[in-house]
């Protein structure tokens, strides 16, 4: 089975690939979030940098709050992925923009003291703000061993 994920941006002048699972998926409904995506949340996949890759075209890149790098289509302007300050091991993959988008499912959810009253996710953990750092490698292991994500 090939487990090459391909992604591409609203007019496809970008595209891209995730390798294999991701190590968590995750809906934010932070505001900054919610602006950059005219909806209630965000909805991303984490992977390691070299399980993904830019297939064609040359995203753009932009400071965006406080905390990382967002990327961009220079042509239709599509958040493609985000680079977190200081972990160039990680790329935060916006979910809905790979092939089979219904298959990422958020296993939790972040800055729900952000959250607009009626959205709703199907998240397993919900955190006001994001999850302590200590509570990750817990989260990590048991994203890993659930089948919440393609290819499991």
């Amino acid at each position: 089975m090939d487990d090459k994920i391909p992604g591409t941006c609203r007019c496809g002048a970008v595209t891209f690939e995730v390798e294999g699972r991701p190590l968590i998926t995750m809906a934010c409904h932070c505001h900054e979030c919610q602006h950059m995506t005219g909806s209630a949340f965000s909805l991303s996949s984490l992977y390691l940098s070299d399980r993904f890759r830019v297939t064609s075209g040359t995203p753009v890149a932009r400071r965006v709050g406080q905390m990382a790098t967002h990327h961009f289509c220079p042509d239709c302007a599509s958040w493609l992925f985000t680079r977190p300050d200081g972990m160039d091991e990680l790329v935060n993959v916006r979910a809905t923009l790979l092939a089979d988008a219904a298959g990422f499912r958020p296993f939790m959810e972040t800055w729900t003291a952000d959250k607009l009253p009626w959205a709703t996710t199907p998240a397993v953990h919900s955190y006001p703000g994001f999850p302590p750092m200590e509570a990750y490698p817990a989260l990590l292991a048991e994203f890993a061993g659930g089948t919440t994500a393609p290819g499991s």
